[in-house]
């Protein structure tokens, strides 16, 4: 794949490291105002990095947008005339429509979007897809290139608010209970480095489980409880002080206010 990655700021530039990491690519331009700070892709030779948008595009086939909200629209009526039927348009600018996108470059382009999170720096991004008439076919193709960064599902457009709140919102509320692990652990006795050790390995180790074995969580919660034993105590105390209940409403919450920043 020739590919494009307009706007290399942190997301575009994980999304460029995760691809080229992985031999995703058989050539890659990426652009920025200032370039200084895509030194450190130099090191692969298939590699090149331009101010020059139009450039970019000329020079691919997979186009990933990560730039500002406010500027991509500014930017696809700057390439649109470059653009062809062979072209698969991927964006990760949130809240910004496949009908918007629509408006500006025709319906007759292969439009995708995607909502990476923030663990793409790492490889272990949930990423969202979805995709507009003309892009179905291009769906797998999308699906391999965020699958090298992390795990990916299509989902409708219409999910794609919801999704934000699970997936990019999601990884505060998850820092934020192994957070919470580690202030009980530095009170059992350990350190704080070793506290939060334990805590973000243990809460990995879960989710692999999970994964790896297709379980559900009450299964497996099953298996490390036992009559009057210490982890149903701590589970129906944690429940008796709400710990469920107040996760779901945060979620709720955390969906009502994007809601209503779309409308705003």
């Amino acid at each position: 794949m020739k590919i494009a990655i307009i706007g290399a700021g942190n997301l575009g530039l994980s999304i460029a490291k995760g691809i080229l990491g992985t031999n995703g690519a058989t050539s890659m331009v990426l652009t920025k105002r200032d370039l200084s700070g895509l030194k450190e892709v130099e090191k692969y030779g298939n590699v090149s990095t331009t101010t020059n948008n139009r450039e970019a595009v000329s020079k691919a086939d997979v186009l990933i947008f990560a730039v500002q909200p406010g500027q991509f629209v500014k930017i696809l009526e700057e390439v649109k005339d470059l653009l062809t039927q062979e072209h698969v348009v991927i964006s990760t600018i949130t809240g910004f429509s496949i009908s918007r996108m629509e408006e500006v470059i025709g319906k007759d382009h292969s439009i995708i979007r995607a909502m990476p999170n923030t663990a793409i720096s790492v490889g272990k991004s949930m990423t969202c897809i979805c995709n507009n008439e003309k892009g179905a076919s291009k769906v797998d193709l999308a699906k391999a290139i965020f699958n090298r960064m992390g795990h990916c599902m299509q989902i409708p457009e219409g999910q794609m608010q919801a999704a934000t709140v699970i997936c990019a919102s999601g990884v505060a509320f998850w820092m934020r209970l192994i957070r919470a692990t580690t202030q009980g652990a530095i009170q059992l006795g350990f350190d704080a480095k070793e506290a939060q050790e334990l805590a973000m390995h243990t809460c990995n180790g879960a989710a692999s489980l999970l994964i790896e074995s297709k379980s559900h969580p009450e299964n497996e919660i099953d298996k490390v409880t036992t009559p009057r034993g210490c982890t149903i105590s701590g589970l129906n105390e944690m429940e008796h002080q709400g710990l469920s209940s107040s996760l779901i409403r945060g979620i709720v919450a955390s969906f009502d206010k994007i809601n209503e920043i779309k409308k705003g």
